[in-house]
């Protein structure tokens, strides 16, 4: 059986055909078979490969090129949101704080009227991840009880914690009548919110 195993062993590497370095001779016998012309192949050459790497980075680079403009130019509009009455803010003692919506009924706000008698404003989500603030009497600050942060009640400024950026002031008016209006709102980064 040996003996039949080395006539084959022999027989394939006397083939010429089996030759990997010629594979046209190697599969000349099965051509009619598989019909399949190596010459019209479709070749792609250094010179197509770069035109073509070079249009598709183009046209990358326009297409971001076209959304940074259009932040840039929707960053530059100031959106006029609604003024807004805060009610029973006329009354509000100092030294304690009122929540509020605005600008929207789905924002919830806070508004603090600090032992000098000033009221400021801010959105009541925190920077860090959107826990609702609640103002400490104790402390006269804005505290998050998520993950301990805290902010100043008259600057939104954070005061120690995970925050990244300070509170969303909102802009206040007091009326003649005594009456506060929420007139505005910014991102505590100096952004126009949406």
């Amino acid at each position: 059986m040996s003996s039949n195993l080395g006539k084959t062993i022999d027989k394939v590497l006397a083939d010429t055909r089996s030759d990997e370095s010629d594979v046209r001779s190697a599969t000349a016998p099965h051509q009619h078979d598989f019909p399949y012309d190596r010459e019209e192949e479709a070749q792609v050459t250094r010179r197509e490969f770069c035109n073509f790497l070079g249009l598709t980075s183009a046209a990358l680079f326009v297409g971001a090129a076209g959304f940074a403009g259009k932040a840039a130019f929707d960053a530059r509009r100031t959106p006029q949101l609604p003024p807004s009455k805060i009610e029973g803010a006329e009354t509000l003692a100092p030294g304690s704080s009122l929540n509020f919506r605005y600008p929207t009924a789905k924002d919830s706000a806070i508004l603090v009227r600090t032992l000098d008698g000033e009221l400021h404003a801010f959105g009541q989500k925190c920077t860090h991840l959107s826990c609702p603030v609640y103002f400490e009497r104790a402390h006269q600050r804005l505290e998050c009880p998520c993950h301990d942060g805290a902010f100043d009640a008259k600057t939104g400024n954070v005061l120690y914690g995970p925050p990244p950026r300070p509170l969303d002031p909102i802009s206040l008016e007091v009326r003649a009548d005594g009456e506060v209006w929420a007139v505005g709102r910014e991102a505590g980064s100096s952004e126009v919110l949406l």
